[in-house]
Order: C-alpha cells, then structure tokens, then sequence
C-alpha cells in the first residue's frame, strides 16, 4: 500500500515538475516526491519539518485549514505566512473520495508555477489516491471493529470466534508476529487515531474506562463480571468493575478513601479520586496492538504510548505496557496487564508516565483484587480526609521497610515527630507495626486505596 502512495506522488511530481508531499487529514506525513533541487531557499521549513517529524505545527495546520481546504474539491493556492513558519507560497491538491475529504497533496507554488491543464491531470491522481485512502480507512475500521470485539468478548467460543476473526483481518504473518499491548487513559475523544499516525501499530481501538480507572474489558482484560460476562465497550461506565476484579464496585465515591494522582492517600478529590469532573469517570481507555522485532526490546510500544499520552492531554494520561507476546490467543490476558499497567501509573506517579507491567511490582497483584479491599475494616477510619498525613506517614514508613531514619528524611520530620504518627496509626487502626502480617496488611490497603 505504502508503495502504490510513493508511485502516486511521484506521478504528480512528474506532472507538475516540482516535488509532492501528500498528507492525511491530520496532516500526518503519508509519502513526498524526491527533492534533488540544488536551491537550498525552495526546501521549504515546513516541508522539511513534515519529512523529518512526519507531521505539521498547530499553527501551519491553522493557517492552511483557513484558507477552506477540506472543503475545495479542486486546488486552492495559499500564500505564505512567516509568523506561522510557511515561508513559501503552497498549492493544495485535496484528496476526496465520495465527497470527503481524506488527505491533502502539497506543492511549493513558483513563478509563472502549473498550468490549469497540469492541475486537471494532477487532480486525477489525487482521486486514485482517495480511492486507496478510502480502502485502507476501511480495512483500519474493521481492524478496530475486531480488535475491540476481542477485547470485549466473553471467554470460550465467543473470544475464540472474535480471536479468529481479528486473526483473518491481520493476515496470518502479522497476527503471528511478537505483539505487545498498550493501554493509554483517560483518552476523551471516543475515536481512536489512525494507525498510520504511529509506526509498527497492528491495530487499536477505544474501550469504555469505568468509574472505578478500570478498563471494561473481562475477566483476564477483557470484560469485567465475575462469571465472565462482557461489558459492552458502549455501555454505561457508572458501577462497572474493573480489570480483574471480579465484583461491582466504584473506588473513590465519597467515603472510600482513594487516592489522588498527587501521592496522597486519604479522601483527596484528585484525579481519580470518584469526584464528579474525573475524566475517566466518563472517558474512555485507548488499546493498541504494537508489533515487536524482539521479546526484549520494548521502545516501540513505550513510544506509542508516550505519542498517545500527548493526543490525550500529556501529563493527565497515563500508559501501560503489556508482556511481549507471540500471537493473539492471549491478548485478553494481555489487555489485563496493560490496563493494570495504566492504572499503576495513575496511581503511583513513580512509575509512570508509562508503566511496564513487569515493572509495577505489587500493583502486578493490588490490581487484581476487589475494589473494596481499601475497605478494611483496621484501616477505614485512617483513609479518611481528617487523617491524610497519618496514613501518608504510614506509607512512607513502610516504603522505607520500617526504617526510621530513611522515613524522617523522606518525610522531613523529626525522629520523635514521626514515632508520635505512628503511634497514632496503631490507635486508629488497632495494628501491630511491630508485626510483619499487620504492616502487611496496612502496606496493602493503603496501596490499594490509590487504586
């Protein structure tokens, strides 16, 4: 496909005797027509940046939509504009199949520049490369259709049936392939991107984030009920249970005690904490199978995910990483780890922006337990707002392997100051801090409570 883009463009810069760049509608860098000029003035910067970065400035992209390109069904010339960095006068060819457009076709515009005759030739093309713009649209919508499908689906012949589909809308060499899964969220726009727009992606798709941070995809990743019901990737987030966990629930309504982004623990409204304006409470989560060249080496996967986070938002996203995988009989585990992944982010700054699942630690098993272990009843009343330094102290205290010293410093108290909290923790919650199973089980719930 890539291939039949190059011939195309380099038809038109034959045409018109000057190099084509074409571009899809989100001004992502699809193919260009070689440039052999000796004039280092007509290598245009934004040319250049669009080569080399593969995509557009906000502003280039501002000034040029202004000017109404996707809506003209025939060439539109557009002057230059320093203070957007167009420092050269531009021909824009649109791309349109069936009255949509799909893509732009760029020309640096000279003197005395192309006739109207190699224009009309020039716009034929353009609508060959529609067509196949059209095609691989298409074949990228039932990717997402299927990939989701797999996502959602109940286990035993229902995930194998969505399983083989997805494997035919592959190919047998791709769906073979290493893969690795990602998970990015909060992604607020309901649509995924083009797979285009990030190298070595397989497929993608959006899935509803419930209300708890967990993504609505079953038991082992995929969907979200006890018994192994699916959750429609549509349905309402409100009450749905997340990845793993086996029962109904919404960590962070008033009372529960979640955790903020910030690292505090306690009833905080922070992102995540439940409150009505959390983005996730209403967003959805982004999927992406990345293909591998190696088990280990997972950059590729790291980069879409990093490219995601600043789609949705940089730093209010979070993205997590599955283990690497030979074929798709376990992308339903896969979507597990990545999605418990994102939530360990979100929940541990430290370990994110992006977190690898097998560099969550604890949160490997925190994420798969019920939303209502925060709920102990030892801990409950240390979890409330009124007790958030309490149960900070705590934390770090157990962070640190109950090293006094290090917790002081970490904490920046003094010594006596920090064996008065902790007494005060042992009276709130009944604990034993000299007893390993009680620090365990304070160390848990706390961590669970970020969750």
């Amino acid at each position: 496909m890539k291939g039949d883009y190059q011939e195309l463009v380099d038809e038109i810069s034959a045409l018109l005797a000057v190099p084509a760049t074409l571009e899809n509608r989100d001004f992502g860098l699809i193919a260009f027509g070689a440039h052999d000029s000796d004039d280092t003035i007509a290598m245009d910067p934004v040319r250049t940046r669009s080569i080399l970065t593969r995509k557009s400035t906000p502003a280039v992209r501002a000034w040029f939509e202004d000017f109404g390109i996707a809506r003209a069904t025939g060439p539109v010339r557009i002057p230059a504009a320093p203070d957007a960095g167009v420092f050269r006068d531009r021909i824009c060819l649109p791309v349109r199949h069936r009255g949509i457009v799909l893509g732009y076709v760029w020309l640096l515009d000279a003197s005395p520049g192309p006739t109207e005759a190699q224009l009309a030739a020039a716009m034929e093309v353009t609508a060959k490369i529609g067509t196949l713009l059209a095609d691989e649209e298409r074949a990228g919508s039932d990717l997402s259709r299927e990939f989701r499908a797999v996502l959602t689906a109940e286990r035993g012949w229902q995930y194998d049936m969505a399983v083989s589909a997805l494997r035919t809308a592959l190919g047998g060499a791709s769906a073979d392939a290493l893969h690795a899964v990602v998970c990015v969220t909060p992604w607020l726009s309901g649509d995924a991107p083009s797979a285009r727009s990030l190298p070595g992606t397989a497929a993608l798709c959006t899935v509803s984030w419930g209300a708890g941070g967990g993504a609505q995809a079953g038991q082992l990743g995929a969907g979200g009920s006890a018994d192994g019901r699916a959750v429609s990737p549509d349905a309402d987030a409100v009450g749905a249970r997340a990845p793993g966990s086996g029962t109904a629930g919404r960590p962070g309504a008033p009372g529960s005690g979640t955790t903020g982004r910030t690292g505090t623990t306690g009833g905080g409204a922070g992102p995540g904490s439940g409150s009505p304006d959390d983005p996730r409470d209403a967003g959805h989560a982004l999927a992406v199978l990345v293909r591998l060249r190696t088990a280990d080496a997972l950059a590729p996967a790291v980069t879409a995910a990093d490219r995601l986070r600043a789609m949705a938002g940089g730093d209010a996203a979070s993205g997590g990483v599955a283990a690497p995988r030979r074929g798709l009989a376990d992308l339903n585990t896969a979507w597990l780890e990545a999605s418990s992944a994102a939530r360990a982010a979100q929940a541990q700054p430290g370990l994110g922006p992006v977190a690898e699942w097998a560099a969550i630690g604890p949160y490997r098993m925190l994420t798969a337990l019920p939303p209502d272990i925060a709920h102990d009843p030892a801990v409950r009343e240390l979890l409330d707002r009124s007790h958030a330094e309490l149960a900070r102290t705590a934390e770090v205290f157990l962070d640190n392997a109950g090293q006094a010293g290090r917790t002081a410093a970490a904490l920046g108290i003094h010594r006596q100051t920090l064996y008065y909290r902790l007494s005060r923790v042992e009276q709130l919650t009944g604990l034993d801090l000299a007893k390993g199973e009680d620090r365990l089980l304070l160390h848990m719930t706390l961590k669970a409570a970020r969750l």
